[in-house]
């Protein structure tokens, strides 16, 4: 238990707590060494014996130690103190993006674009060290009064090396800004952090996220598979180029996003310009989802023609001029002939003909596979399976490229065999993040999944999304529709903050609405405090919420001095006489 007055490794004294979450705690702390006010995150007591935590709270501090930028929240120091295991950080005084929006909504033009011209130049810098966030969300960017921006929180970032920028990793971070190659369970790369990045520009511009659902999985479907809405068609003032941006960093395939945080900060920079206010909106060039065929770019190229006039200077009756005349004139032809060989002829003799990939469905695999080889192409050696409820188990279902298209030969063929009604064998699921794995179950094999909650033992830890049991055993086979339980933690919910978040009256009714909580909102006359400010309430943060439970909260109003009638001081007179 850290309180007030503790000091930390003799030297961060703490003052007050300014932050908690699921794997560690934040104080205002002053470092009495430099005479400064610090951040700084201690990992929770009852995860420091857990050596995942350690693990993961250890790679936040390396992380970050490799950073250095005006955009990204500085780090001091790493440690450890008698089993305490904390970094401390830059003290940033502001709020954060998600306080803003609450505060403000959506975000003037002007504003949103600084704000993402400071988050892509932070985010760059992190991308040239090789690591990737994997959070950006705006609860975890900073706003100085100045309005100078900090991004912080790397606790889920990846580091990678130079040669490699895709490794797999589970999902994490929030759903609403979660890119869809990681919502379909495949590895992040920094084209994840540019779609969290085209969210997040969304939300500025909008005030509000553009994907909503019941549940997680809900909105990861909606990453994966749903259009990002129009920001245009909220505010019709938003110029093409500026929606092309968010079009661009949302794509559904990585391909079609900007290569790097630098090329979108560029693309910020002159999306203002008045020569790119009204330009095409932007047309992905690759398919966004498999089975699409990709778009192929017309190049209309304009060749201007020159008159051949000719030059009398070279016509001499010289019979020398005459003669150097012709040999240039053979030089140019031959010249001209070898370019021809080059760039015409050659190209035609050894182009690789285009062949139509032939049906080979309901086809034996290795029947397929010689059908395919006659026609010129080439197997890819692993045979894809999937299930089809058509196809009996064992034939070729389809291709990849798809059949009918055209083809260069010896272009490589990915066959896809039928499983038959079999859909898949059971994995063991427990530890896994539940929206990654139902996304998976449902979208790719067709299975009907259950979550439900189970309380757990205590002493035990388990995270929020985690799944703790299921009721398939490993291995079993199944078929498409079956359903499958999948168990998470009972996790109580509790009352937040309301006071110091800076809640609104609409936003408490709301909440109370959603948790059948019944709330009494009571006025208080005072000058001490802006109208509609929150002053207290009667549950405590943190505590767990009850349904039916009542809740008082008591919001600051005008004062209005009270002036006495003529009436009130004649009856106070009398009863002065009695």
């Amino acid at each position: 238990m850290i309180t007030k007055g503790q000091k930390i490794n003799d030297r961060y004294e703490i003052i007050r707590s300014i932050g908690e979450g699921g794997m560690a705690n934040v104080y205002l702390a002053r470092d009495i060494i430099l005479d400064r006010n610090v951040a700084i995150k201690i990992l929770r007591g009852d995860l420091a014996g857990d050596e995942k935590f350690v693990r993961r709270f250890q790679r936040e501090a390396l992380s970050a130690s490799s950073l250095s930028h005006p955009n990204i929240v500085e780090m001091y120091d790493v440690g450890e103190d008698a089993g305490t295991y904390y970094i401390v950080m830059e003290y940033v005084e502001g709020m954060t993006l998600k306080q803003l929006l609450k505060k403000k909504g959506a975000l003037s033009l002007s504003e949103a674009i600084d704000i993402m011209l400071q988050i892509t130049d932070g985010i760059k810098e992190a991308h040239d060290s090789y690591i990737i966030h994997r959070d950006l969300k705006p609860q975890n960017i900073l706003i100085q009064d100045n309005g100078e921006i900090k991004i912080t929180d790397f606790g889920i970032a990846m580091a990678l090396n130079s040669t490699q920028l895709t490794q797999t990793n589970s999902v994490m971070g929030s759903v609403h800004y979660l890119p869809p190659e990681q919502a379909s369970g495949k590895g992040a790369t920094i084209k994840s952090d540019i779609y969290s990045m085209g969210i997040l520009f969304y939300e500025l511009l909008t005030g509000h996220i553009p994907f909503k659902g019941e549940n997680a999985v809900e909105i990861a479907l909606k990453h994966m598979k749903s259009e990002i809405p129009s920001v245009r068609k909220e505010n019709d003032s938003i110029p093409q180029s500026v929606e092309n941006i968010i079009i661009k960093a949302t794509a559904k395939n990585p391909k079609n996003r900007y290569e790097t945080a630098k090329e979108m900060h560029e693309d910020l920079l002159t999306c203002l310009n008045e020569d790119r206010l009204n330009e095409r909106k932007y047309e992905f060039p690759y398919p966004e989802h498999d089975g699409e065929e990709p778009k192929q770019p017309v190049i209309a190229e304009e060749v201007e023609e020159k008159p051949i006039t000719e030059d009398d200077s070279l016509i001499d009756d010289d019979d020398t001029k005459n003669k150097w005349i012709w040999i240039l004139a053979a030089v140019f032809i031959f010249i001209v002939l070898i370019l021809v060989g080059i760039f015409i002829i050659y190209p035609k003799i050894t182009e690789v003909p285009d062949v139509v990939i032939p049906n080979v469905a309901g086809m034996t695999v290795q029947k397929a596979e010689d059908t395919l080889r006659k026609a010129g192409f080439e197997i890819e050696t692993k045979v894809e399976e999937i299930s089809d409820e058509k196809m009996e188990a064992g034939l070729v279902v389809k291709t990849s490229p798809a059949i009918g298209l055209k083809r260069k030969k010896g272009t490589k063929i990915t066959l896809y065999e039928s499983l038959g009604d079999t859909v898949y064998a059971i994995e063991d699921y427990t530890g896994r993040n539940y929206i990654e794995v139902k996304t998976i179950l449902t979208t790719q094999y067709g299975l009907d999944v259950i979550i439900e909650k189970m309380d757990v033992p205590e002493g035990k830890e388990y995270g929020e999304e985690e799944i703790i049991k299921q009721d398939l055993e490993v291995g079993k086979k199944v078929a498409k529709g079956e359903k499958i339980t999948l168990y998470i933690p009972n996790i109580v919910d509790e009352y937040p903050n309301f006071v110091d978040e800076e809640w609104t009256l609409e936003e408490i009714q709301n909440f109370c609405d959603e948790y059948g909580v019944v709330v009494t909102f009571v006025p208080k006359q005072t000058d001490e405090y802006p109208e509609n400010t929150i002053i207290s309430q009667s549950r405590a943060a943190k505590t767990t919420i009850v349904k039916g439970a009542t809740l008082k909260i008591v919001y600051a109003v005008k004062y209005v001095e009270q002036t006495e009638t003529p009436e009130d001081t004649t009856t106070a007179d009398t009863n002065k006489t009695n």
